[in-house]
Parts: C-alpha cells; structure tokens; sequence
C-alpha cells in the first residue's frame, strides 16, 4: 500500500498521525499489529522523524503501544478493557444525545440530516470505505449538536480508543447501524431527550458486539 500524502500546510508530525490513525480506527492495521517506522515512512512519503513521534503520540493517547527492543505495534485491549470502554462510551453518547434533544440547535440538526441522506447514497452504492467515514462524521456532528464542549473533548479522545472495537464486516451490520442512526436523530429532532439517550446507548453496545447495559 502507497498511501504518500499529499501537499498540507499542517505540521508534518500532525498529518503523519492522523493518517496512521484511520488506518488503525479503520481496521487496516489491525489490533497487535506492528508499526514498522521504515515501512510506514515508505508508504506516507516521509522521512523516519515525523513517523517516530506521530507513534509516540498515538502511544500516549493508548492507540499503540511502544516496547524496548519491539518497537511500535497497534494496541491489544483485554475484553475487560473493551467492555470498559464500551460502557464510558455509551454512557457518554447517551448524555450528549439528550443533550442535542434538548438543545434544539437548526443549524446541527440540518448538517445531521446531511450527513445521514449522503450515508443513505452510500450505502445503496456499496461503499463501505465512504460509509465509514459518514459514520465518523455523523457521531461527531452529533457530538456538536450536543453543544457541550467538554463532553465533545471527551468524546473525541474516546472515539479514537474505541472506533476500531466498532469496524462493521458486511453491509448489512452497515446498513443496520446506519438505520439506528436515523432512529437517534428522530428523536434529537421530536425533543425527546430520554428515548435520544436510550437509543443512542444502544446503539454502541450493538456495534461493540455487547447487550445493552451489560
């Protein structure tokens, strides 16, 4: 895979660990993979510096893990730690859902609206790359409705720990994920707080493979 960047005003560093972190949240590295700084630096176009401390920095977020002598791989979570996280998670989305509910905001609630007919067209395409993008872009303009932004902070941090428990196999958990979507979002927009909280924790603990509440 050649994945060399493009020409960016950004700090390279910045654009080095962005790019290593789709491809982790993505599922193209997949869990105990390693990193490989020469392979990597190869693939983005880049020299070795950059690669290092983008590793480093994705280290200290909990998305890899660095070890004397190993070097760099992507980060193993023991199924305690996943359902821990799934359970922040949950709890997190749900608050920020009632809170959207309640905000009422015309402005976030049209871009979800957006984001969810673009999702649609994608879906009935059969691109599942794009869809996983939608995905992100529905949850974090959902996170903006909320108008929290200590909870968005929050919120970010955690859905980079957790998006790759959340990678769908097939379309038809696509097509299934992307309907509860639209099920939270009628609910934002109906005001109805309890039911956007509700559908919203449920909605994780169905992508993370768990029951609700468990």
């Amino acid at each position: 895979m050649n994945k060399a960047l493009g020409a960016t005003h950004a700090p390279l560093t910045k654009v080095v660990k962005d790019a290593l972190r789709e491809q982790i949240v993505s599922g193209h590295y997949a869990s105990g993979a390693r990193l490989v700084e020469k392979r990597i630096s190869e693939d983005l176009g880049v020299s070795r510096m950059p690669v290092r401390e983008a590793l480093r920095e994705l280290a200290a977020e909990g998305l890899v893990t660095i070890e004397p002598r190993r070097g760099a791989s992507v980060s193993l979570l023991s199924d305690g730690q996943k359902h821990e996280l799934i359970e922040v998670r949950a709890t997190l989305e749900a608050l920020n859902a009632k809170l959207a509910a309640r905000r009422q905001d015309p402005e976030q609630l049209a871009e979800l609206r957006a984001v969810l007919e673009l999702g649609d067209d994608m879906i009935a395409a059969g691109d599942m790359a794009a869809i996983h993008d939608r995905n992100d872009a529905f949850h974090e303009a959902l996170a903006r409705a909320g108008g929290n932004s200590v909870l968005q902070e929050i919120m970010q941090s955690l859905r980079d720990k957790t998006s790759m428990l959340f990678v769908a196999e097939d379309m038809e958990a696509v097509r299934e994920s992307w309907k509860q979507h639209a099920d939270i979002l009628r609910a934002v927009i109906a005001g109805d707080g309890e039911l956007a909280a509700l559908l919203a924790a449920r909605h994780v603990y169905a992508a993370g493979g768990l029951p609700p509440g468990s």
